[in-house]
């Protein structure tokens, strides 16, 4: 018997032909799409989708019965609204007095009486001891007696304020009374401009207790234009008596609050998805009547609520198909497709994790407690297909969860969507989205989450603030939730996102940030040991960031990419030119042949190495298809003149001396091997020139061109030619003081 052993590398590249062909085969995209459809129909499915039953009366139920709608209960709502009115606080009406008259009264009373010497003083202490009293009663009466009937104050808070006003009414002390008959016209006449200020700025706030007023009066007074002691002493005890409360009871307006507070409570519901009839229980014909009122009873089931959701469930499907198919050639089935089946698995399982976070807080939404639906992480799913994916596909869906989630949360009966829900999850959705698309740390994921909570809380406090006000702790409570949205959603972003970029491969900006940290044992190894290979991957990594930035391209996978891309030359470290510093080439003492195996092999060895330390495929892929199919071209001469000068046929041919490639998938690995060649030759030459820099980068480029290296990658004509202006800037930037300008070589042409 033939033991047959498979050869490890066949099997190897079968298995990778094998998981690539999965994720590019079209049969499995159309699974795929099918199954956004039926995601998008059973998540939204127990919200929209009518529940019928086969009841029969007088018959126990064979199960529990849910209502399908919010149903009233006016015994309940009778109780809400007795208690919406026990709620109200009473109301205080500000009723103008204008008290300040009756203080100009009296001082009239007090200019015509103290000028009138037929009366004594005896008798004048007496006139002002009884009418001074009366003037403040008639005052009081005289005003309810204009006011009533005009419409400007109800008659019950007139009568309200007449009682309160007098029975607050202040004593004058009797001494007063004995002051008054001795003040001349000129003092009158100073008094009276005083205390009238005075009493008319006191009046001029809100008082239900006038002592809070009187208590004001002297300091106002000592601050006034009266010098003698007397007037002012008099003056205080005038302006205390003229000033009267303006703050009143308004029964009557308190009475309407009541009535309005029954007419605006909501009425009490049993809520959608509660139990009305419990498994077991017999069909009264009351129960009957109300199970069929609400439309559960109906013997011919209607499936037009299912078409419709079916319909927009297609529809849901075709927005992001649509995006698909425009941004990257979906349908097109090509292998170089920008979302691949492996993106789109990714990209359902980010929508499925999204929804499932949805209807997990929906399951703690009350009608008590609408406002909790604001804690679900909704703008997780935009975080996450942005960092992963793409931020132009991030907004599309942004609308998508915007719908979901105004059908999902809401709560209320014979409307399909609600619009608070939908409105804030599309603004913390594009607040999550333009916070994040740049992020290149793990803490700016905490930041966007931050970013979130502010605009989900001012997005929810204006839509309370623009409609019925509810009550304080309510508001409060809204505005809490939405900022906790925030802070889980960061929390969720960081706990997912490590699973996203292990099961799917992604390599995403936060982990390449990760991955170019110089403590990385790999970055270390190759400072350490090599550090020529390591300064030249350094100089890579800024030529190509900028080539590739110029053009679109991932222009941190192409830096992250170039330090990794010769750890290979760890292995044989001397073998390789930018490290021989201090000791002879090797490859002067050995045969061409083994000299081009070591150098192929650092290609080969990088690729091991990278695998074991498990650093992702993009960046393996840099480090193995950087050469491409390219020829060792001075070995390959080496070998043939070594064979002509001992007068044999060369048994080898070029294609011997070529790496084995694969040749660069991507437009990443592509720049990298040409900022590698350009590196190198740059640092080979001892004092070059802008033209010699600018030739020979055309010339690098031209010769991998020209050799098909870039056959398999979708660089452009157009493409390479941006890549090599922009890399002889950055050459020129960084080797700016060894490269010589045309004026630097007339100078050294004529002093030669």
């Amino acid at each position: 018997m033939v033991n047959q052993q498979a050869n490890p590398d066949e099997s190897k590249s079968s298995a990778s032909s094998g998981w690539s062909g999965w994720k590019h085969s079209s049969a499995v995209r159309w699974v795929l799409l099918l199954l956004f459809v039926l995601l998008f129909y059973f998540s939204l499915a127990p919200h929209v989708l009518p529940k019928t039953y086969n009841i029969e009366l007088g018959k126990a139920s064979e199960r529990d019965i849910e209502a399908p709608v919010d149903i009233k209960d006016e015994k309940a709502t009778l109780q809400a609204q007795e208690l919406a009115a026990d709620r109200v606080e009473p109301i205080y009406s500000i009723v103008a007095l204008r008290s300040e008259v009756l203080l100009e009264q009296i001082f009239a009373r007090m200019e015509q009486l103290n000028q009138d010497d037929q009366v004594t003083l005896e008798n004048k202490v007496s006139i002002y001891r009884s009418e001074i009293p009366r003037l403040y009663t008639d005052y009081v009466d005289q005003f309810v007696q204009n006011n009533k009937g005009n419409g400007t104050y109800n008659d019950t808070l007139l009568d309200e304020m007449a009682a309160v006003v007098k029975s607050q009414a202040y004593r004058i002390p009797e001494e007063t009374y004995y002051k008054l008959p001795s003040l001349s016209a000129i003092q009158l006449s100073d008094m009276h401009l005083v205390g009238v200020n005075i009493v008319r700025k006191l009046m001029s706030d809100s008082l239900r207790e006038a002592e809070t007023a009187r208590t004001k009066v002297a300091e106002l007074v000592n601050a006034s234009t009266l010098t003698e002691r007397k007037t002012r002493e008099i003056v205080q005890e005038l302006a205390r008596y003229a000033i009267m409360p303006n703050k009143f009871l308004d029964t009557q307006a308190t009475n309407d609050a009541k009535v309005a507070a029954k007419e605006n409570t909501t009425p009490v519901v049993v809520k959608q998805g509660d139990i009305i009839v419990h498994k077991g229980e017999i069909i009264s014909k009351e129960l009957y009547d109300r199970l069929s009122s609400i439309g559960v009873l109906k013997t011919k089931k209607s499936y037009w609520p299912q078409l419709g959701l079916l319909l927009l469930s297609v529809l849901f499907l075709i927005v992001i198909y649509s995006y698909l198919e425009r941004a990257a050639g979906l349908s097109s089935g090509s292998t170089n497709m920008k979302y691949s089946n492996s993106q789109l698995s990714m990209l359902l399982l980010i929508f499925l994790l999204n929804i499932l976070a949805m209807h997990i807080v929906k399951l703690t939404q009350t009608q008590e407690m609408p406002y909790v639906g604001y804690l679900a992480p909704t703008a997780m799913g935009a975080m996450l297909i942005v960092l992963l994916l793409d931020i132009q596909l991030a907004v599309v869906s942004s609308f998508l969860f915007a719908i979901m989630g105004s059908v999902i949360f809401n709560m209320e009966s014979g409307q399909l969507f609600d619009f608070n829900y939908g409105f804030t999850t599309a603004v913390i959705s594009f607040a999550a989205i333009f916070a994040i698309h740049r992020a290149s740390q793990r803490s700016t994921i905490l930041k966007a989450g931050i970013m979130v909570s502010l605009f989900g809380s001012a997005s929810v406090l204006a839509i309370v603030l623009l409609g019925e006000l509810p009550p304080k702790s309510e508001i409060i409570m809204t505005v809490a939730f939405a900022f906790a949205s925030g802070l889980l959603t960061a929390i969720l972003v960081v706990g997912l996102m490590p699973f996203f970029e292990v099961t799917f491969g992604i390599l995403s900006a936060l982990k390449l940030v990760e991955l170019s940290n110089p403590n990385h044992p790999l970055l270390r190894k190759l400072l350490t040991e090599t550090p020529g290979t390591y300064h030249h991957s350094v100089m890579v990594g800024n030529l190509s960031e900028a080539a590739a930035e110029s053009i679109g391209a991932n222009g941190l996978l192409c830096r992250v990419g170039s330090f990794y891309h010769d750890i290979g030359k760890t292995k044989r470290p001397s073998y390789f030119i930018e490290n021989q510093t201090n000791y002879e080439n090797p490859h002067d003492s050995i045969e061409p042949k083994l000299s081009k195996s070591i150098i192929i092999a650092h290609a080969r060895d990088g690729v091991e190495m990278l695998r074991n330390h498990k650093l992702p495929k993009p960046i393996r892929d840099i480090a193995e298809q950087h050469h491409g199919t390219t020829c060792l071209k001075y070995f390959y001469h080496k070998a043939y003149k070594m064979a002509e000068e001992a007068g044999v046929e060369p048994d080898f041919t070029e294609e011997d001396f070529r790496y084995p490639g694969p040749k660069a998938q991507s437009k990443e690995a592509a720049i990298v091997g040409i900022a590698d060649c350009v590196e190198a030759a740059v640092r080979s030459l001892r004092s070059p020139t802008v033209e010699q820099v600018e030739s020979m980068i055309h010339k690098i480029i031209k010769s991998r061109l020209d050799d098909d290296q870039f056959n398999e990658c979708d660089l452009t004509l157009k493409e390479l030619e941006k890549i090599a202006q922009t890399l002889k800037e950055t050459v020129i930037g960084i080797f700016h003081s060894r490269i010589e300008y045309p004026e630097d070589v007339k100078q050294k042409e004529r002093l030669a």
